[in-house]
């Protein structure tokens, strides 16, 4: 079996299902496992795949995300190309259980598939401790800082922050991200604010970002200095690293309700 991934999260899930040897090229972002990634073939960026190139490299399966914004035309490229690919589309914690499973059966891992969605359950699908009179936290977070994009309902980290104690801003719209203005920042009022900047490594987060939009500077979470950087890659990869999200969140939640 020789496998493209063309996104950090599949090839996460390829690396956990221990079928990193299948590996025969990934996409330019991808960046974990170091010892696996730092020796395969890059095929260009998530959105700027190079599709000749996945081609010469003769691959049985393809993997694509379209949790990815504009993956879609890569999609429809690989189609043209007639590659064999899988394109994932999760917007739910059991979404991605049923991804692992998914690609565990494509790559004769079904049984490793069933130990790792175990894994996450212990922490993905664990009761949250009771909130109490004050209620639930509310955590704003932030794929990109200019426009300020925000998760919505249809997207895990609602289930995360769930699970965690919190509660996502935007849980009651039926979307998977958009940008609020300053005015909806003003009306959330967040108890703690999530920097998770897609694409971006955690040592360029800079929270200092948030404080300076003078729109923000009376929120909560500015005033009170709850400006957290997560690190993207445990929250915006739909795979087996969402564990390390959760976790980072009962640490914010935590937090946050010893300041309430």
């Amino acid at each position: 079996m020789r496998v493209v991934s063309l996104t950090c999260s599949n090839t996460e899930i390829v690396w956990a299902l221990g079928r990193s040897d299948t590996l025969v090229g990934v996409d330019d972002h991808s960046d974990f496992p170091v010892d696996v990634v730092s020796r395969l073939p890059r095929v260009g960026p998530d959105l700027d795949i190079d599709v000749e190139k996945v081609a010469r490299l003769s691959p049985d399966l393809v993997l694509a995300s379209l949790t990815v914004p504009g993956h879609e035309r890569i999609v429809e490229r690989l189609e043209r190309a007639k590659l064999p690919f899988v394109a994932t589309e999760p917007v739910s914690v059991a979404d991605v259980y049923d991804d692992v499973r998914r690609v565990g059966a494509l790559l004769g891992a079904t049984a490793r598939a069933e130990v790792v969605i175990d894994d996450m359950r212990a922490e993905l699908d664990a009761p949250a401790e009771d909130a109490g009179a004050r209620g639930r936290p509310a955590v704003l977070v932030e794929w990109w800082p200019k426009p300020v994009i925000v998760p919505g309902k249809l997207s895990w980290v609602s289930q995360m922050l769930a699970v965690a104690g919190g509660s996502n801003p935007l849980d009651g719209e039926l979307v998977k991200s958009r940008p609020i203005t300053d005015d909806e920042a003003r009306a959330i009022n967040p108890d703690a604010i999530v920097i998770a900047w897609c694409g971006v490594p955690t040592a360029k987060y800079r929270p200092e970002i948030v404080r300076r939009r003078p729109a923000w500077r009376s929120l909560r979470a500015v005033e009170e200095n709850r400006i957290y950087p997560v690190p993207e890659a445990y929250l915006g990869r739909p795979g087996p690293r969402l564990v390390e999200g959760v976790r980072a969140f009962r640490k914010i939640v935590a937090e946050c309700a010893r300041g309430r």
